[in-house]
């Protein structure tokens, strides 16, 4: 074996549904209240992770949680048997409800952010579960998927840390406004923290319509946590602009992958000296040029790049060094998305292949191909080390297949969450799921 990255795929839960819940992702707010397809969703979202496999790149699965939070419902005030919890909330507010019956935790590149062993200090591989601060329906996903990931990545050569303090001036939204450079994936490499908002500084740049939810505090934070030199780590402002076009993470504007950067020249602040650094330590690192693909605002407005996810695509390397860029639908769709794809294949870096896949159902709720993964960089040791129930193969990617068209709904509305049925169902569901990646069944149906 060699050093290799692993994607794990977050698992689209039963319970996936169009609340709109998140605040400055245009999508989720252009689909509120409209039907969803849990059971669409959970296979689109396998149909891409088989793709990923069937390239010859390693590919992992976590499990959904539990939903509805009941515990969530009880800690701000509604009691009574199950049935009656959900009737409370759907009659006083109906958000809260959809808060806890949220799927999100199916975007795993929120769901941490990751260090491997070759960059660390201490030659262990780190992750931080993201505390997710900025949206009451993402927070309370937390504590869940910091269980799941100490369960999943137990052994000693992982170290999976707490999430920061969950304060708005040490928000942080994972692996999403994280990105690796490399000139191959097993050397060490240099790791750029995209970050919205200097919390502590007032006077610093903002956005003035959406919230920004990294801040430079949480970024500098944890790479203390994961024993980064200075040396090994940029810290880059995103540009104010493109948040309030909607780009509410940085794998919304731009995408990296070992050697190549993929970005939209209004991505960052000072966007020309940030990426002449970057080329200057990849130089004295490597001894050879980063390749940095810039398109310009006239080949592809913000608007366009956020409605066509063009930047929100996996770059994967496949076992011949060659790179796949791996883009929602909605990129060929839009002349100037799609010629941007044209240019890459064009380029001197070596993409050699687009793959355009169907992700509506998470699409519409601005959840792309970038969105569905946690990328994870582990040596031959790694690979063994952690919950081998996770890895994807033809079999459980069948099993899986079969289980989701078995259990899950093939329609949702935000009406539905009202029903009580839907938390007997989403029990039983997750109880066989259990069973299927050989997880413990109070792992993800703790005992209340």
């Amino acid at each position: 074996m060699t050093t290799r990255e692993f994607n794990f795929d977050g698992m689209v839960g039963p319970t996936h549904n169009y609340a709109g819940l998140s605040f400055g992702n245009v999508a989720s707010q252009e689909h509120q209240n409209l039907h969803s397809s849990p059971r669409q969703a959970a296979l689109q979202g396998l149909d891409k992770m088989k793709l990923v496999a069937d390239l010859g790149i390693e590919q992992c699965v976590l499990p959904p949680l539990l939903r509805p939070d009941l515990n969530f419902l009880r800690q701000i005030g509604f009691s009574g048997t199950d049935a009656q919890l959900i009737d409370q909330a759907h009659r006083r507010n109906p958000l809260l409800l959809a808060a806890a019956y949220s799927a999100s935790n199916m975007w795993t590149a929120n769901a941490a952010t990751v260090t491997p062993s070759a960059d660390s200090d201490d030659s262990r591989l780190h992750l931080t579960p993201a505390n997710l601060s900025s949206n009451l329906h993402r927070s309370i996903e937390v504590a869940s998927t910091t269980r799941v990931l100490k369960f999943v990545f137990a052994d000693s050569r992982f170290a999976v840390h707490d999430p920061l303090l969950g304060t708005r001036a040490m928000a942080d939204e994972g692996a999403a406004n994280h990105t690796r450079i490399v000139d191959q994936h097993g050397n060490p490499g240099l790791e750029l923290f995209i970050y919205g908002s200097q919390w502590l500084n007032q006077k610093s740049r903002r956005p003035k319509k959406y919230p920004a939810r990294q801040t430079l505090e949480s970024a500098k934070a944890i790479a203390r946590v994961h024993g980064l030199t200075d040396q090994a780590t940029m810290f880059i402002q995103q540009n104010p602009e493109a948040i309030d076009a909607g780009v509410f993470h940085n794998d919304v504007i731009s995408v990296g992958n070992e050697n190549v950067l993929l970005c939209h020249e209004k991505a960052f602040v000072r966007q020309p000296e940030e990426l002449a650094k970057l080329e200057q330590l990849f130089q004295q690192q490597y001894g050879q040029s980063v390749q940095i693909i810039e398109f310009k605002q006239s080949e592809i407005n913000l608007e366009t790049a956020v409605s066509s996810y063009l930047f929100n695509s996996q770059l994967l390397t496949r076992p011949n060094g060659q790179m796949t860029f791996l883009c929602p639908d909605d990129a060929k769709n839009h002349p100037s998305s799609l010629a941007c794809t044209q240019r890459l294949i064009q380029s001197d870096a070596p993409i050699d292949e687009v793959v355009f896949l169907n992700l509506r159902q998470s699409m519409n709720n601005g959840g792309g191909p970038a969105c569905l993964r946690l990328r994870i960089v582990m040596n031959d040791e790694e690979q063994l080390a952690f919950h081998q129930g996770c890895r994807l193969t033809d079999p459980l990617y069948e099993k899986l297949k079969n289980w989701v068209n078995d259990r899950y709904r093939d329609t949702l509305s935000v009406d539905d969450l009202r029903d009580p049925n839907l938390i007997v169902e989403t029990r039983e569901t997750i109880k066989q799921l259990c069973g299927i990646l050989d997880l413990p069944i109070p792992l993800l149906i703790p005992s209340s």
